[in-house]
């Protein structure tokens, strides 16, 4: 009898171990890999590491290559950060609203409307954002409707299943302890909500935030169908940019492998990755702080 329970025990063992090797190793490729291809540009190709980060002009076919990343830099990070303030706000609400105000309705109906979203191909937010966001903003504000704004709305509802579905798993598992005893000092619901319940489970709602807005930054197709693939800094919210997903799934397609463009799009590339670790990073602190 004790001898099947030790085979099975010893097989899952193996299997997980090979699970793990198996996702280590996947892991480390992908960083040595992406790695070795963006700092063959500095190492072998002589650009400057500050004038990539900080050069104003993209100009690779140019008499005098030109590899200045900045604009796509401003891009991703401004689309992210406008799409995390449109959609914190809305998650956030929607997860009261189904934990807290009315749980039946919010789990029965409005939780797997949002769950529904994060299943929809992003082609399709793109398509919808050309169809009706750019039309809207076209004829509302000045400019084409392309630009910053068309980019982080359709980015603002690709995130939102992400940042909602974070904030009711932290507001379900509050302790029950902690409303009973505001209610029975005689705080009403919203007193208690936005003084015990919010605060108590804000770190776990800012990790939310923090994942959507890595998911944003690392967006190409949608984005890229909407913000007008510009290579400069816009100035205004209504001018079209770029980002850095969009450049290299534009331009990748059409260098040799090897060349200086080809290593200066890898190292774009690398600047993602490194972002992911940073945000990454960040959902740690919070993690961290909210065990405290």
């Amino acid at each position: 009898m004790a001898k099947p329970h030790v085979m099975e025990e010893w097989v899952g063992k193996v299997f997980t171990t090979l699970c793990i090797i198996v996702l280590v190793v996947t892991i480390g490729a992908i960083v040595y890999f992406v790695s070795s291809r963006g700092l063959a540009t500095f190492i072998t190709d002589g650009v400057s590491l500050g004038g990539l980060l900080s050069g104003l002009k993209w100009d690779p076919e140019g008499e005098i290559p030109l590899y200045g990343a900045l604009p796509f830099i401003f891009g991703s990070f401004s689309t992210s950060l406008l799409a995390a303030v449109i959609a914190a706000p809305l998650s956030c609400c929607a997860a009261v609203f189904m934990t807290q105000i009315m749980p039946g309705i919010g789990k029965r109906v409005l939780q797997p409307v949002i769950e529904l979203l994060a299943g929809i191909p992003s082609v399709v937010f793109g398509f919808v954002g050309l169809s009706v966001v750019v039309p809207l903003l076209r004829n509302v504000f000045p400019g084409q409707g392309i630009g910053i704004a068309a980019g982080a709305i359709v980015l603002s509802f690709m995130i939102l299943p992400t940042i909602t579905s974070i904030a009711t798993d932290a507001l379900s598992n509050l302790q029950r302890g902690l409303k009973e005893g505001s209610f029975a000092l005689g705080a009403t619901r919203w007193q208690t909500i936005y003084r015990i319940v919010i605060p108590t489970t804000l770190p776990s709602l800012l990790t939310g935030v923090v994942l959507g807005m890595s998911r944003a930054f690392g967006e190409a197709l949608a984005v890229q169908m909407v913000i007008g693939n510009a290579p400069h800094i816009p100035h205004s919210l209504f001018e079209s940019a770029s980002t850095l997903t969009s450049v290299i799934t534009l331009d990748m397609g059409n260098t040799v492998m090897g060349s200086t463009h080809n290593n200066a799009l890898w190292s774009l590339a690398l600047i993602l990755l490194a972002m992911t670790f940073i945000f990454v990073f960040i959902v740690r602190l919070l993690e961290r702080r909210n065990n405290r």
